[in-house]
């Protein structure tokens, strides 16, 4: 075997061991992930609103969003509520409000957030349901839970998301380095519905 065919091997051997070591880094344009905490709040299930209508204290109310993601109130009727951000329901409102009051100034905001939820589960401390009352991050997520016990393998951590089509995601997260300061493209913003697991 020539000199030039054994350093091939060897190369080769060495790439398939590293692909297999647990610290070995997992591509993923990080990036591409969305930041909630740069755009308007999108409402969901259970979040408390309170609308109010100027000069017409009979309207106003703090309704709380059903799980079917609507809300009531007089004249108006049901609202869709879930799903939109408070700026959209209070255009709704006024539409439907329209035939009652032609110029209603209507102002709708969130006064409980209560739909972001999130599981933290594996080896953990103290996995379980999170409800935080503002977007937090996977390093805070984690922290949330306890953090990570003497059985878990940290930088294997994986966030999996389900995106509005349905497809389900499998974030790689290196909990490990981020805890020291490394790779923090990784720590992205924890979203409705997400479940982090630490193995």
């Amino acid at each position: 075997m020539s000199r030039t065919l054994v350093h091939a091997t060897l190369a080769a051997i060495i790439t398939l061991s590293l692909s297999g070591c647990p610290g070995a880094a997992r591509s993923y344009n990080y990036k591409a992930e969305p930041d909630p905490r740069k755009k308007e709040y999108v409402v969901g299930p259970s979040d408390v609103l309170n609308i109010s209508v100027w000069g017409h204290s009979d309207l106003t109310s703090s309704p709380r969003v059903r799980p079917d993601g609507t809300v009531t109130m007089p004249l108006a009727g049901d609202i869709k509520a879930s799903g939109k951000t408070a700026n959209q329901v209070k255009e709704l409102i006024k539409k439907r409000l329209a035939a009652f009051i032609s110029t209603a100034k209507v102002t709708v905001a969130v006064t409980e957030v209560n739909s972001y939820r999130f599981t933290v589960s594996g080896n953990i401390t103290r996995g379980g349901i999170f409800s935080p009352r503002r977007y937090i991050t996977v390093s805070e997520g984690i922290a949330m839970a306890g953090g990570p016990n003497r059985f878990a393998s940290p930088e294997k951590t994986t966030l999996i998301r389900t995106t509005k089509k349905g497809k389900v995601k499998r974030i790689p997260i290196n909990y490990k380095a981020i805890s020291k300061g490394q790779k923090l493209e990784q720590n992205i913003v924890i979203l409705r519905g997400d479940t982090i697991y630490v193995p």
